[in-house]
């Protein structure tokens, strides 16, 4: 029996899916039996002519991560579409937008002087930007362009499954490509992980849907044990978020961020947990729940961690 052929890519992320590639840790062996990895180019030299060489859907399944930020990053995301039978976002940045999605707020010259230009550690007398091209002697060098807007993958290219996470939890990981193995992959479009329902279904906390008169910061309080954070006033979306993690930040009393992404049949992650944070704000005075609210020093940030790209509101509306 041929081996499957599997591809792996990093677009616009912080490598995390990476390391997370790795922390299946002997299933490896189990993987290597049955795949050979073509195309991985933060640990096996290959290139992207070799890429380009390829027959159209030679390639078994792709686990692309990463948001698409520039040109490149969108040529690597298509040709790979166009190689692979099965098209994998691997992670929330690929699946959402995540972190580099909240530069959405920004367009790129407001990016770009803010990097390059206003910041007291640069110096950069003559203001200069990066261009996508330039002459030196030598030749031409050239830089992919930068996107205004940062784009999920799906919003980019056809896309078959989502592994979710921040990054995805192990047991994720395995449960995707063990199905991917044996050939048993659910239906497509399916957002694969162990649990369908929100993290609270998996977390152990107990909820006794107290009302609360005040919003913390992680930092502001130490949470009862064994007690919901929502219902003491911490900013914690795993009423909002898809479980199948195991709800490992709760039982750690830290807030669940919303990594996994919205239950199912959610379109909007934010929207979801900013309705179900208004339930429990106990109060019908107009001034005291603003009050209440003015403590979300960040709201975009806190609610759309994860997902502004993949939002209702895609980013902010900037004349």
């Amino acid at each position: 029996m041929a081996k499957l052929k599997v591809a792996l890519y990093w677009a616009a992320s912080c490598g995390g899916c990476e390391i997370a590639q790795l922390a299946i840790g002997d299933k490896l062996l189990k993987l290597a039996e049955a795949a050979d990895i073509v195309f991985w180019p933060v640990a096996i030299d290959a290139k992207y002519k070799d890429v380009e060489a390829m027959p159209d859907k030679s390639i078994d399944a792709c686990l692309f991560n990463g948001a698409i930020r520039n040109s490149e990053q969108e040529h690597m995301a298509k040709m790979l579409r166009e190689k692979s039978k099965i098209m994998i976002a691997y992670g929330s940045c690929a699946y959402e937008g995540c972190i580099p999605g909240l530069a959405n707020l920004f367009n790129r010259q407001m990016i770009f002087e803010r990097v390059y230009i206003e910041t007291q550690s640069t110096d950069n007398k003559n203001n200069i930007l990066p261009q996508t091209s330039c002459q030196v002697p030598e030749g031409e060098l050239t830089l992919p362009e930068f996107y205004d807007t940062v784009k999920t993958l799906r919003q980019t290219v056809d896309v078959d499954y989502v592994i979710p996470g921040c990054p995805p939890e192990e047991k994720t990981t395995w449960l995707a490509l063990e199905a991917l193995i044996e050939g048993k992959l659910p239906p497509k479009g399916t957002v694969i992980s162990h649990n369908a329902k929100a993290v609270c279904d998996d977390c152990p906390l107990k909820r006794d849907v107290k009302k609360i008169k005040k919003i913390y910061r992680n930092f502001n309080i130490i949470p009862e044990p064994e007690i919901c954070l929502l219902e003491q006033g911490l900013l914690c979306q795993g009423i909002a978020t898809r479980g199948g993690c195991g709800a490992p930040c709760p039982q750690a009393n830290m807030p669940c961020t919303g990594c996994y992404g919205p239950v199912e049949g959610v379109i909007d992650q934010g929207a979801h947990f900013l309705s179900a944070l208004a339930s429990v704000i106990d109060s019908n005075d107009p001034e005291e729940i603003q009050r209440i609210i003015d403590d979300i020093p960040d709201p975009v940030g806190s609610f759309y961690r994860y997902s502004l790209p993949d939002s209702l509101l895609r980013g902010a509306i900037i004349r």
